[in-house]
C-alpha cells in the first residue's frame, strides 16, 4: 500500500504551498543521492518525496488526491502511477524551481554529473467513456501524432553551455554581485544542437509519427479528471525526456441513469393499476437489468435504494448505490367507463389521501438521498 503523501513530506493536509515546498526541499537535500551514494534507502525516499511534490505542489493534481487519493493517479498520475519507474531525470529537472536554479554540487537541476537533459512538450487528448465503462474500468487505445527524433539524425555538445544546457549568469545588484543560472539560449537546455539532420527532418531534426498507445483507464473516473501517460508525449532535440500524454475524460450521457457521485439515479414510472396491486419490474442498472418488486399501495416519490448497484469508488471505498424513483403515472384522458369508475368512487375513504407518519416528505427525501 502507498504511503499518503503528506506523510512523505511531513506536512499536514492544511499546509499551503510555501509549507509543502519547503518540506520537499528539505527532504530532497537529506536524502539526496550525492549525500547518500550506494544508499538504495535514501534513493527510494528520495523518489517518494519527489513523488509526492509532484501532486502537491500543484494545485489541481493536491485537489484530485485530496478528493480521490492514490487512485487519482494511480496508473496513469504522478511519475508513471508509480516512483518505481520514474526517471531520476524527472526529479532533477524540478529542482530550477524548488532550489532557484543551480543546486549546489547536487547536479546544477539537471541530471547527474550536471548536465541538463530537456523534456518535450505535453500532448492532450480528450477520450469519451460511456457510464458503462466508468463504472467497469477500461483499457482505451488510441492514435496519437507524437514528434520523434528522426532516424539518422545526430547531435553534437552545444558550444555555448558545453552540454550543460544551462549557462550561468552574474548580475550586480545591491547585495553585491549574484550568480543564476538560466536555459541555454542556443540548445533550448538539451546540451545539444543538431549535427547531421535527415532530409525529412525538421529544423530541430525532428519527425511525427503516428503511434497507438495503451490507455488503462482505473473504474470511478469523473467527468473532467485528467490522467497521465508518462513519456508518450513529443520527443525533444538531443539527449532528451518525452513529454507526457495528457487524457482528459468526458463522461457521455447515459439514455436512462443518471449520476451523482458514486450513486445512480433511476426515474421508474408505473401505472396506477400496478401502483395499486403491486408489481414485479425490470430495471436498467450499470450492468444489465435488476427485478425489483413495488409492493401493493405504492406511493408515487417513493424511493428504493439498492444497495452497491452504483459507480465504484475510485479510491477503493466500495460502490455507490443506485435509487429509484417511483412515479406513478396518472393518465391524461380516460374512456366513459373508466371515468365513471373514479366518479364514483371519488367521495371512497380508501381512495382519499391519509399518509402516515412514516411517510417522508420530499424534503426528507432530498436529505436522505445526500445523507
Amino acid at each position: 500500500m502507498k504511503k499518503d503523501f503528506y506523510e512523505i513530506l511531513g506536512v499536514s493536509k492544511n499546509a499551503d504551498a510555501a509549507a509543502i515546498k519547503k518540506a520537499y526541499r528539505k527532504k530532497a537535500i537529506e536524502f539526496h543521492p550525492d549525500k547518500n551514494p550506494g544508499d538504495k534507502s535514501a534513493e527510494e525516499k528520495f523518489k517518494e518525496a519527489a513523488e509526492a511534490y509532484e501532486v502537491l505542489g500543484d494545485a489541481d493534481k493536491k485537489a484530485k488526491y485530496d478528493q480521490y487519493g492514490h487512485q487519482a493517479f494511480d496508473g496513469s498520475g504522478g511519475f508513471g502511477g508509480g516512483h518505481g519507474g520514474m526517471n531520476m531525470d524527472d526529479i532533477f529537472s524540478q529542482f530550477g524551481d524548488i532550489f532557484g536554479g543551480g543546486f549546489g554540487g547536487f547536479g546544477g537541476g539537471g541530471s547527474r554529473g550536471g548536465v541538463r537533459r530537456a523534456k518535450g512538450s505535453n500532448l492532450r487528448i480528450k477520450v469519451k467513456l460511456t457510464l458503462e465503462e466508468i463504472a467497469n474500468g477500461v483499457e482505451k487505445k488510441v492514435k496519437v501524432k507524437r514528434k520523434v527524433q528522426a532516424p539518422g539524425v545526430t547531435y553534437k555538445t552545444c558550444s555555448t553551455c558545453n552540454g550543460q544546457g544551462q549557462v550561468m549568469r552574474v548580475t550586480n545588484t545591491i547585495l553585491g554581485r549574484m550568480q543564476s543560472a538560466t536555459t541555454c539560449p542556443a540548445c533550448g537546455g538539451s546540451g545539444q544542437t543538431l549535427d547531421k539532420k535527415p532530409a525529412n527532418a525538421d529544423a530541430q531534426g525532428m519527425i511525427v509519427e503516428d503511434e497507438t498507445v495503451s490507455i488503462k483507464i482505473p473504474a470511478g473516473v469523473v467527468d473532467g479528471m485528467q490522467l497521465k501517460v508518462a513519456n508518450k508525449g513529443n520527443d525533444a532535440p538531443g539527449n532528451s525526456i518525452p513529454g507526457d500524454l495528457i487524457v482528459a475524460i468526458e463522461e457521455l450521457e447515459h439514455e436512462f441513469l443518471k449520476r451523482e457521485g458514486e450513486n445512480l439515479h433511476y426515474d421508474l414510472y408505473v401505472s396506477f393499476p400496478e401502483a395499486v396491486l403491486g408489481v414485479s419490474k425490470d430495471i436498467e442498472a450499470i450492468n444489465g437489468k435488476v427485478r425489483i418488486k413495488l409492493e401493493e399501495g405504492i406511493q408515487s416519490g417513493k424511493i428504493l435504494r439498492l444497495k452497491g448497484k452504483g459507480i465504484p469508488s475510485i479510491n477503493g471505498y466500495g460502490n455507490g448505490d443506485l435509487l429509484v424513483h417511483v412515479n406513478v403515472w396518472t393518465p391524461k384522458t380516460l374512456n366513459k367507463e373508466q371515468k365513471q369508475f373514479f366518479e364514483k368512487n371519488l367521495e371512497d375513504d380508501n381512495f382519499l389521501p391519509n399518509p402516515e407518519k412514516s411517510d417522508k416528505s420530499f424534503f426528507e427525501k432530498v436529505k436522505d438521498m445526500f445523507s
